[in-house]
């Protein structure tokens, strides 16, 4: 990375820190699988707060996998317990999909859950059997909730006879080499004290630092820069290589999953910028027009603030996370994504991977300077003819010569694996074809149309 990138990065961080009042951040960027700059601290230890959900997730969605729990069942078939979580009259039955993808409807919660990390199983039970508030009818809207995640636990517990926090230990933190991420206050000093700011000055937090409880699957985690770094590069290796087999974790499929959109959020800003938002499995996704889609999670905790936040697969991403009470460390990441874009260390909207795309055009752009039907047919599927006869294709094909002279191709377009444009030139300026593949096997051309 460049010398005056880091720079940069690392004036981001400070104006951060001086602005909020934040006596500790730590901030990396990864590249492909590596931490490739960091603040010089990648080891110190954070609460990471909500960032902890993709682990809880990750951990469901293994035992998904193996046939352990089933995301649409009611999660008071596996937790009699939580039968009395019922929404307002007419509601569907709560699921471990609602659950993940914050659609259960219960009120959104942060500055009470914050409070509850260590809640006891007989005090959540008393909760449970209540009945909580609802915002929303169960499937019918975003409302993000924390207790919603203590229940997932609740449900892993049932199914399993062991909470939700050793299967995220035993699956994903050892396998993976997070050293450094526990469910509990470490035991040696490298860890930054939390902090909150009153009246404008920053002081200690002063409150007593929460241990693990039934409230901890939705924010419990404590981590590093150096292990969130491995943590973002696991998640978009699946997306990089999509066509990888080998796992460790998780499948790249249900890696995939988490960031795919599930439920949709709206338009929101961050950092001025203003992008579609969604919520997937445990993860944020943003549409920016200039970057791509940005997978990202926040935390916040009395005396902490944290984010990750990648480009989907472009292989890069940034983390920080400060001591300071629900610091926006989401508005330093998408700030530093910001900056790696105009340094050119993030290309932006990636290119699509789309082999057979390619070689379809180059082969359309052929057929189109020397048309024969033979090579017509191996090409198109059988609705093209018919669509048009190939008679009038050739007729087009030879007013396409006579107008631009020999087509030549200047580069293809994807959209997607099977659509996309290709560019081609004559005498005079480029223009398009757009090209579309059928569902066949060796996608043949099901559709062309010359542009401009």
């Amino acid at each position: 990375m460049k010398p005056t990138t880091v720079e940069r990065l690392a004036a981001l961080a400070a104006a951060s820190a001086a602005e909020h009042h934040c006596p500790a951040v730590s901030w990396g960027v990864v590249r492909h699988g590596e931490l490739v700059a960091h603040s010089g601290t990648p080891h110190t230890v954070f609460r990471i707060a909500s960032m902890t959900k993709s682990f809880t997730t990750a951990a469901v969605l293994g035992l998904r996998d193996e046939g352990v729990l089933a995301l649409d069942q009611p999660v008071a078939d596996v937790a009699p317990e939580l039968a009395a979580v019922a929404g307002p009259p007419g509601s569907a039955p709560i699921t471990l999909r609602h659950l993940l993808s914050m659609t259960s409807g219960l009120a959104t919660d942060d500055p009470w859950a914050d409070r509850q990390l260590d809640i006891t199983e007989a005090a959540i039970d008393r909760i449970y059997a209540a009945g909580p508030a609802f915002a929303h009818l169960p499937g019918s809207a975003y409302e993000y909730s924390n207790l919603g995640f203590a229940m997932i636990g609740r449900v892993v517990r049932r199914a399993t006879g062991r909470p939700v926090q050793d299967h995220v230990r035993e699956r994903l933190l050892g396998p993976l080499g997070l050293t450094q991420t526990t469910w509990v206050q470490p035991a040696h000093d490298d860890w930054a004290r939390p902090h909150r700011v009153v009246d404008g000055v920053s002081q200690p937090e002063g409150t007593p630092l929460l241990g693990d409880g039934e409230m901890a699957p939705m924010g419990g985690l404590w981590s590093c820069v150096a292990d969130l770094a491995r943590w973002v590069a696991w998640f978009d290796d699946a997306v990089t290589r999509p066509d990888a087999t080998d796992w460790i974790g998780l499948s790249p499929a249900s890696r995939r999953e988490m960031q795919r959109v599930n439920t949709y959020i709206g338009l929101t800003t961050v950092a001025g910028r203003t992008s579609p938002a969604g919520y997937g499995f445990g993860l944020n996704l943003r549409d920016d027009a200039e970057l791509g889609t940005v997978v990202a999670h926040a935390g916040g905790l009395p005396g902490y603030g944290s984010n990750m936040r990648w480009l989907a697969g472009q292989g890069i991403g940034a983390i920080a996370l400060g001591n300071t009470t629900y610091v926006p460390m989401s508005v330093l990441t998408m700030r530093m994504l910001a900056v790696l874009h105009e340094e050119g260390e993030a290309p932006g909207r990636g290119v699509v991977a789309a082999p057979l795309l390619h070689a379809r055009c180059h082969e359309l752009v052929a057929l189109l300077n020397a048309w024969s039907d033979a090579r017509a047919h191996a090409l198109f599927a059988d609705n093209v003819a018919s669509d048009d006869s190939f008679a009038r294709r050739a007729a087009a094909a030879a007013a396409l010569r006579e107008r631009h002279g020999t087509l030549e191709m200047v580069a293809v377009h994807p959209t997607s694996a099977t659509s996309g444009s290709a560019e081609v030139r004559g005498r005079g300026a480029s223009f398009r074809i757009a090209v579309e593949l059928a569902p066949l096997a060796g996608g043949p051309v099901q559709q062309y149309v010359v542009r401009g």
